[in-house]
């Protein structure tokens, strides 16, 4: 499945629906005859014409056969007039229910999302409604709650972060489009395992070059590797969910993490893409309280510091031995203070000038 953001220039939309009937009027006129000559020469009542005419009654397919034969005018023609007056009275309908849901708009981060070009500006609030409602691939704001605040993903975020806050929505399905439009191979398991613990050593260089290498391999055992800058006011890391059967998306926030944090989080992503369920969609609030999120937790620590090393980990207490074990076991010296910190075995305060800030691909 491939999901298409529409991009190109507004297209003008009229306030108003034409039946086919004014065209009908227009052709039998410029014939010289009148309904009741129309009606004669279709075998349809001059009611039924009448009706027609003034967009009372549909144009069936049927009479526009019969009107073919009489005005010589395509039945296809027809049909599709009548198409396009139906669809315009439906959508006239549609933008009228939208009218009550506008407010909904203050919620969304609709300037962003214009930034980034996944909406068109406008002044017109109903038109801004429904490019957000396309947006995210519903009909309605109540279809949105029933969906989307439920949790698509299964992610690592601020506690401080609601469920249902439209602003992460927007993060994660603008992840979802960018992982739908990745051409990856098809999923293999083994395979990923291995190139995840060969991903490792990378964080001894810099973004420039572990992102195309990172996007690159994930792809090659199907998985969509995706960078997305974080929306303001969403605070969030990572993602992780499966696209189809065959495809499975990790998405990741770069811009401004610190090095600890960034590889834990995407190997934590890994660890979901490995454990979790292929159906599964799930939302998490406080991840180290669930037994999904403490798997993953402990694949992400396991990958970057073996757990054969647990005891020399527990005895580092100087700069210079976190330094010197960090080039033994080649990984960044941030890294392994994180995981220090996280083991408290050292404060929170110390040694943070060892962790690198990534500014973003």
């Amino acid at each position: 499945m491939t999901l298409f953001v529409d991009k190109s220039p507004d297209r003008l939309s009229p306030d108003y629906a034409v039946p086919p009937g004014r065209t009908l009027q227009e052709t039998i006129e410029a014939l010289g005859i009148d309904q009741n000559e129309l009606a004669k020469r279709t075998g349809l009542t001059p009611k039924t014409v009448n009706l027609i005419i003034k967009g009372k009654a549909p144009l069936s397919q049927h009479t526009a056969i019969l009107l073919e034969c009489a005005t010589n005018v395509p039945a296809r023609l027809w049909n599709n007039l009548e198409c396009n007056y139906r669809e315009q009275v439906a959508r006239l309908a549609s933008s009228k229910q939208l009218e009550n849901q506008v407010t909904w708009l203050r919620k969304v981060p609709t300037k962003e999302l214009i930034r980034r070009g996944f909406l068109k500006e406008t002044s017109d609030r109903v038109s801004l409604l429904e490019q957000s409602l396309k947006f995210f691939g519903v009909a309605s704001v109540e279809a949105w709650n029933e969906g989307w605040s439920d949790g698509q993903f299964g992610f690592r975020k601020s506690v401080k972060s609601f469920p249902c806050d439209v602003k992460l929505a927007s993060w994660l399905r603008i992840a979802e489009i960018e992982g739908q439009h990745k051409e990856v191979e098809r999923f293999n398991r083994e395979q990923f395992v291995s190139v995840a613990k060969a991903s490792r050593e990378l964080m001894l260089t810099k973004p420039t070059k572990f992102i195309p290498q990172l996007v690159k391999s994930f792809a090659s055992v199907g998985v969509a590797l995706c960078f997305v800058p974080e929306i303001p006011g969403a605070k969030i890391s990572g993602a992780a969910k499966w696209l189809s059967p065959e495809k499975a998306l990790i998405a990741i926030n770069l811009l401004g993490k610190r090095n600890d944090t960034f590889w834990f989080t995407l190997f934590h992503e890994v660890g979901h893409v490995l454990s979790g369920s292929k159906k599964a969609t799930y939302l998490d609030i406080s991840y180290s309280e669930d037994s999904r999120e403490k798997s993953a937790n402990e694949f992400a620590w396991n990958l970057l510091i073996p757990p054969v090393y647990k005891d020399q980990v527990a005895a580092l207490k100087t700069r210079e031995q976190i330094v010197s074990f960090a080039s033994m076991i080649r990984i960044a010296p941030g890294v392994l203070v994180g995981r220090l910190q996280y083991d408290k075995l050292i404060p929170h305060t110390n040694l943070n000038d060892l962790k690198e800030i990534y500014v973003g691909p």
